[in-house]
């Protein structure tokens, strides 16, 4: 196995061209389990963690741009109020060590359907900054970065650089169901987000289908009926179908984890408890 390690985000972009098939590694939360286990095995691995470019943010018209190593702790730590759907994902991935590693870059790289950073993404219709020696940079929409079960849409030679994130416009969620209560992969998982100014609702379900994915219809209805004006207390038939819609929209498999029939059961219980923790945030904050 061969091992790269650049210094400067362009060493890191050229080796990348001239090695397609290297491996991005920076907290190695993922790679470095399936080494330990011999379930992977790449001929080039590109370590980027020495690219300070990576580890940085900033504020941006509205948006934060999240450099695709920027870890989980210094999501909860530094940017909880902006991005809090983000961080509530963020305090449940693994253990203080492997959030101290763990990067939303690295997990929009493994494209795992239950990574924890998609949800809270969908839910603000994030974009994914990827970037090449030879093309350049470009924005992907979340919705369509994922293509498949551990698949993405970046290139052979692209880098994932940042993440464009809105800063939220309204209360957001975040809930999954596991094993127990801590370092787990989710069984399943949502995200939800209201956008007062807008009247609308973004939703994001993980673990329960090939890709991380969004629950349109009940975004509609949610949107549609919700009492923005007049605040009034959330209709709890409202809520009941809202959750109905989340797991209709799931496409769940039955694991080792769960089945899939407990997955959409736990979705639809998820969407609603979310809807309302929201809701209520929603009209406290007038």
């Amino acid at each position: 196995m061969e091992f790269l390690q650049p210094a400067t985000w362009p060493d890191a972009l050229a080796a990348k061209a001239e090695h397609p098939d290297a491996v991005p590694i920076a907290g190695g939360t993922d790679i470095m389990v399936e080494l330990n286990f011999d379930k992977r095995r790449p001929a080039v691995l590109l370590d980027l963690t020495r690219v300070a470019e990576l580890e940085q943010w900033d504020r941006d018209n509205g948006h934060i741009r999240l450099g695709a190593g920027v870890s989980y702790t210094r999501i909860i730590e530094e940017l909880a109020g902006e991005l809090p759907g983000l961080a509530m994902a963020s305090r449940t991935v693994g253990s203080p060590q492997i959030r101290n590693r763990g990067t939303v870059g690295g997990n929009l790289g493994s494209a795992s359907p239950a990574g924890d950073a998609h949800p809270p993404l969908l839910t603000v219709d994030a974009l994914v900054e990827a970037e090449s020696a030879q093309r350049g940079r470009r924005q992907i929409p979340i919705g369509e970065f994922f293509t498949g079960v551990k698949r993405n849409a970046l290139a052979a030679d692209e880098l994932i650089s940042a993440v464009r994130i809105p800063v939220a416009p309204g209360p957001q969620q975040f809930a999954k169901v596991g094993t127990r209560n801590a370092m787990v992969i989710a069984v399943c998982s949502f995200g939800l987000g209201l956008d007062p100014g807008r009247r609308s609702v973004g939703t994001g379900i993980g673990s329960a289908a090939p890709t991380p994915r969004r629950a349109t219809a009940a975004q509609e209805l949610a949107a549609a009926e919700l009492r923005w004006d007049d605040l009034a207390p959330l209709d709890p038939g409202l809520a009941e179908r809202f959750g109905v819609l989340v797991a209709e929209a799931a496409d769940p498999i039955d694991d080792v984890r769960g089945s899939a029939a407990y997955r959409r059961r736990a979705l639809s219980v998820l969407a609603r408890r979310t809807l309302s923790w929201a809701w209520d945030a929603y009209l406290r904050n007038g």
